[in-house]
């Protein structure tokens, strides 16, 4: 029977998965991989073969929660690969903390300490702990491995990591971490092959979907980006803020009587496109849109993103390259035209049939920066990371 390997991408509303077996490019042929959106509200499940067939489609009770949805669709999964010998499963974990830098093996003190990580990241870290928690109570003997998206952004300097708090607060992890690094390494790997040359520049990687956020790489390795102690910060996103004075929060807690946990839901929850809109935190819903109020938000998401290029340009000395990836990224053809058109100081000289296109290479001939839409695979990482840490069929 082939060997196969399960990653999961477990997200505060939504899974993505895939399967692949021992074989292929990099050791890994896909078999299958699919999303379940919608957890909470009307959870559906959409799932595809290797060539792009639709193989599955599912919906769950409205309302239904994650455990009963993880359990249906890990269900489905056994099914599907009912031919082929589950070897390791793979899970992305949103924060690793300052203990984390590369993938690990799990064990029940891995856990533990990934437990205490979830006031970090409250939105994501229980979602990927009750996953990786499901397919033990399922499969007790099978190897897993935790793949952390700050791990990606743990070699930053400490100029880069540090906040202006006394320093005791430092000590208790109170640092810029960064996020989206399982994302930003499929990227670095993939400009390798791409364009070896540019790879090996100064880039920035938009990636761009419901969590939003920049890298600034030098020769693939990150050196800036935009979100920082937590998934907060940064550019405004689907319904988070984005990066906000300190004093609001503030404010908030004291004049408007918000309670920690009002603000918490404020800031993750009815931010973002969403507040600035008042229409939906989707950016399809808001360029399909003919309110002043849907412009304004899709303003500021291009206003703010420019802006960071610009800061992380400074990062890295001058820029040689930027890649869009992620939803709105690879699919949002006017949003990569107006980003490209308020950067366009910094040499980018776009290519409008190539960006209609979807690149890969969305500039001209000859311009200074270069621009590229390249999709983003973060199962694939999570997959090859399991491979490498669990050593399966060595």
């Amino acid at each position: 029977m082939p060997e196969q390997i399960l990653s999961v991408n477990a997200g505060s509303s939504s899974v993505k998965f895939a399967l692949y077996e021992r074989g292929g490019r990099d050791g890994l042929a896909p078999r299958c991989r699919g999303t379940v959106d919608g957890i909470g509200a009307a959870p559906g499940l959409r799932a595809v073969d290797a060539g792009g067939r639709v193989i599955a489609e599912r919906r769950w009770p409205d309302g239904a929660a994650f455990a009963e949805v993880f359990d249906g669709l890990l269900r489905w999964i056994d099914g599907e690969r009912a031919d082929g010998h589950l070897a390791a499963a793979g899970h992305r974990v949103v924060h690793g903390g300052s203990l984390f830098s590369a993938p690990v093996l799990l064990c029940a003190d891995v856990l533990a300490a990934l437990e205490g990580l979830v006031p970090l990241a409250p939105l994501h870290q229980p979602q990927n702990i009750a996953a990786i928690r499901a397919l033990t109570q399922m499969h007790p003997a099978l190897p897993q491995v935790a793949c952390f998206d700050t791990a990606f952004h743990h070699d930053q300097p400490q100029v880069v990591t540090a906040y202006a708090l006394p320093r005791e607060f430092q000590a208790m992890g109170i640092r810029r971490y960064g996020f989206h690094g399982l994302s930003y390494e499929y990227i670095a790997r993939a400009l390798a092959t791409l364009a070896p040359a540019v790879g090996l520049g100064r880039v920035i990687v938009a990636h761009l979907g419901a969590g939003a956020s920049l890298c600034a790489l030098r020769a693939g390795r990150s050196v800036d980006t935009t979100m920082g102690f937590s998934v907060l910060d940064g550019l405004p996103m689907g319904t988070r803020c984005g990066a906000l004075d300190p004093g609001v929060v503030l404010y908030l807690m004291r004049t408007c009587n918000l309670s920690a946990a009002a603000v918490e839901d404020l800031l993750y929850h009815r931010s973002g496109l969403l507040g600035i809109s008042g229409i939906s935190g989707d950016m399809r819903v808001l360029l399909a849109s003919s309110e002043r109020q849907a412009a304004e938000a899709i303003d500021a998401f291009v206003f703010r993103t420019c802006r960071e290029i610009g800061a992380l340009s400074a990062s890295l000395g001058g820029l040689d390259a930027l890649v869009f990836t992620a939803g709105i990224g690879e699919h949002a053809v006017e949003i990569r035209r107006r980003i490209c058109a308020c950067a366009s100081w910094l040499g980018i000289v776009l290519d409008a049939a190539a960006n209609r296109a979807g690149g890969p290479r969305i500039t001209m001939d000859g311009s200074p920066v270069a621009v590229f839409v390249v999709p983003t695979d973060e199962e694939l990482i999570v997959a090859q990371h399991t491979l490498a840490v669990t050593g399966v069929a060595r």
